[in-house]
This record gives C-alpha cells, sequence and structure tokens, in this order.
C-alpha cells in the first residue's frame, strides 16, 4: 500500500514499531504491571530492615506514583525536542537505575528516592508506548492497546506471585532482575520509528477550538472515574464482602478474581473492537459497570458481579485513548491530560472514598461507585454524540476499508 492511502504510518508507509519492538513493548508492560504490583507483597520485608512502619513503608507506592506523574509529563514536553527512542531508552534506563537503588539503598530515605526514579521511568514508557500504539495501527489501535495493557495485568498478577514464591526478603533481586530486563529492552529500540506522522484531521473530526476543550474534558472526565471506580472496588471489596457475610478467604480471593477480571476483559476486547466502534464498547462497559455495582448490592450476588465489574473497566483505558486522538488530532497534550488524570485519580480518590464512607455505611460502596458508573456513561453517550469515531470502526465500514493499515 502507498503512503497516500495510509496516512496513519511513518514516512513510505513504515509502520511505527516492527514486530520485535511489538513484542518488546508487551514485555515492558509486563514489567511496569509487575513493578506496581510489587511495593505491597515487599512491605513486611521494608519494615524489618528499615525499621519503620506501615503507614511509612506504604511511602514508597506513593513516591513510584509522584515519579509516574512526573514522567507523563516530562515525556510530553520532551516529544518536540527528543525522539522516541530517546525518550522511551532514557525511560528504560531511569527505571533500570532506580530499581537497582531500591534494591541496594543503605537507608529509607534513600530506597524512597529509588521509588522515585522507578516512577519516572515508569510513567514515561506507560505514556509513550500507549501513545505510539495509539496512533501507530490505524483502526487496529484499540485492539493492539488493549493487547497491551493485558501485559500489564499478567504482570500485576505474576509480581505479587513472585514474591510470594521467592519470599519478601528476595525483592532486591526481584527488583535488580527487572532492571536488567529494562535494561535488555534498549536492544530492541531500533524497531522504534523515531517520529510519529504529523497528525492529519479526518473528516469530520471535531478540531473547532470551541468543542475541543469540552471533548478532552469528557474525556478526562470518563478517566478519572473508571480509575476511581477501579480503585474503590479494589480496595473496598474485601471489606464490603466481609460485612455483608462472607470470610476473609473469601473476600481475598475474590478480589484477586477481580483483578485477574482487568487482564481477561482486555484480551478478550482486543478481537472484538476490530468489529465495534470505541463508543460503543464504551457504552457497553459504563451500562455494564453500572449494572453489575447494582447487582453487588445483593451479597449472594456480590463476589461474581465484582468479577462482571472488572471484565466491564478492563477496556476503558486503553479503547478510549486511539478515539480521544482522532477526535482531537490537533491536540498533541491530550493523550497527556488523560493519562495524567487516570494517575491522579488512582492517588487521590482512595481516601475520598474512605471519607464518604466514613459517614455512611461499608454497606453502600456498590451504591456510591454505581453513581459514578451513571456519571460514566452519561459523559460516553455526550462524547459519542459530540466526537463520533470517524476514523475508527465506524468510518472504515462506511467507506467499505477492511484492511486501514498493513500488517507491521
Amino acid at each position: 500500500m502507498s503512503a497516500t492511502s495510509e496516512p496513519d504510518l511513518p514516512e513510505a508507509g513504515r509502520p511505527l514499531l516492527t514486530t520485535v519492538a511489538i513484542i518488546a513493548s508487551c514485555v515492558a508492560f509486563v514489567v511496569i504491571g509487575a513493578l506496581q504490583a510489587l511495593y505491597g507483597p515487599a512491605i513486611p520485608a521494608l519494615r524489618e530492615e528499615y525499621g519503620i512502619g506501615p503507614a511509612v513503608a506504604g511511602l514508597s507506592l506513593s513516591a513510584h506514583f509522584v515519579g509516574a506523574l512526573a514522567g507523563v509529563l516530562v515525556y510530553h514536553l520532551q516529544r518536540g525536542r527528543l525522539n522516541n527512542r530517546v525518550l522511551l531508552g532514557g525511560s528504560y534506563v531511569l527505571m533500570a537505575a532506580g530499581a537497582a537503588a531500591f534494591a541496594f539503598s543503605p537507608n529509607w530515605v534513600l530506597a524512597l528516592v529509588g521509588t522515585f526514579v522507578i516512577g519516572l521511568g515508569f510513567g514515561g514508557i506507560d505514556y509513550g508506548l500507549n501513545q505510539l500504539f495509539a496512533v501507530g495501527f490505524g483502526h487496529r489501535s484499540t485492539a493492539m492497546l488493549n493487547l497491551l495493557n493485558g501485559h500489564f495485568g499478567l504482570g500485576a498478577i505474576a509480581g505479587p506471585g513472585l514474591i510470594g514464591w521467592l519470599g519478601a526478603d528476595h525483592y532486591p533481586e526481584i527488583f535488580l532482575g527487572i532492571g536488567v530486563i529494562s535494561l535488555l529492552i534498549l536492544l530492541t529500540l531500533g524497531g522504534v520509528a523515531a517520529r510519529e506522522p504529523r497528525p492529519a484531521a479526518a473528516e469530520g473530526a471535531s478540531t473547532g477550538g470551541a468543542r475541543v476543550i469540552p471533548i478532552i474534558a469528557a474525556f478526562i472526565g470518563i478517566y478519572v472515574l473508571h480509575v476511581a471506580i477501579e480503585t474503590g472496588v479494589g480496595g473496598w471489596e474485601p471489606t464490603h464482602l466481609e460485612v455483608v457475610g462472607y470470610g476473609a478467604a473469601t473476600a481475598a480471593t475474590a478480589t484477586s478474581a477481580y483483578w485477574a477480571a482487568m487482564t481477561v476483559g482486555r484480551f478478550v476486547v482486543a478481537p472484538l473492537s476490530l468489529r465495534w466502534s470505541a463508543p460503543s464498547i464504551l457504552i457497553v462497559c459504563c451500562a455494564g459497570m453500572a449494572g453489575f455495582l447494582l447487582l453487588a448490592t445483593v451479597p449472594v450476588l456480590a463476589p461474581y458481579a465484582y468479577f462482571g465489574v472488572g471484565l466491564m473497566i478492563a477496556p476503558i483505558f486503553p479503547t478510549c485513548l486511539p478515539w480521544l486522538n482522532r477526535a482531537v488530532p490537533g491536540v498533541g497534550a491530550a493523550g497527556a491530560y488523560v493519562i495524567a488524570a487516570s494517575m491522579i485519580g488512582g492517588v487521590a480518590f482512595p481516601p475520598l472514598l474512605g471519607g464518604v464512607i466514613d459517614t455512611m455505611d461499608v454497606k453502600t460502596v456498590p451504591l456510591v461507585l454505581f453513581v459514578l458508573a451513571v456519571v460514566c456513561g452519561v459523559l460516553s453517550l455526550w462524547l459519542r454524540r459530540n466526537a463520533p469515531d470517524v476514523g475508527g470502526v465506524d468510518r472504515r465500514r462506511e467507506t467499505g476499508r477492511t484492511d486501514a493499515v498493513a500488517a507491521p
């Protein structure tokens, strides 16, 4: 296919990522998924080694997320000056350096510095690869993003499992191993295009200045709210299930199943997104979240309902990002805004939800989250009307195109 028939691709029809680079990117997401999930299981060993309390040990995850947010912003601000290979390479090196510092730190302060540096690299990799996958595969970008983020879930499941198998006291070796893998991925960066193609507005895209701001705001709202629901269920599901009569072991198992559902959901949606548009998937997911959260108010159905919530939440992040890029192609910062918003939501919402529950009852958790899901649904309906996915599956059907992007 010629370059003129494939505006999604960089110069001369070359893909943004070769097959080797795609595989390496999936490995990278397994790595960052494992990293994010390792801090909690490592806390007992951290407390023993540094003589700190649970709250102080929990600062490791906070420092990681602060670094991740900074990493997203730094990566975005440098995109105009530095190419993708340099930015991704720097992110991998930062993550490896931070992992080594955290593993061998002589005191807690330096360990926190290490987690912050890990976060810087983490944020750059998260933002950089999500952005490349969002623009690099044409109508298949939604499928590829779901596939990429599904690997994050695999890492989040494997990380704690590795701690459980080797023991929390072996966390330094685990972090060091992750650093080595990060450095090995550097060898594949030659398969990453230095620059993305200049964005071109799709026919009918809402790029007028008066409409761009509300469209981006609606996407940010969906990202913040769905992450709020995600962390709300993950944090409060065990407590809610115990309050309505389940044992601690059952509640813990059900919560693990919820997180596994988020991984399964992304792999399941990947092929479906080749036939269904992003707006349709988002609306179904929002309606499904709301429906399952209502079912979670029924004690006998609650564990299964939370599993359903996980399935419905899973595709939202990777499905909305390509749609956002097509809806406002002239706003390069849009992706950075929503990814940063999702991180802020993950940090800020849990204590806010805790405050609400303090004034009410734990049994109201599903209803509080149901309200957020309804708002997500309203925003998704508004976006479908005001930011139609004209460059995605719907548009391809209208024009009769079946193969919008050449295989990488």
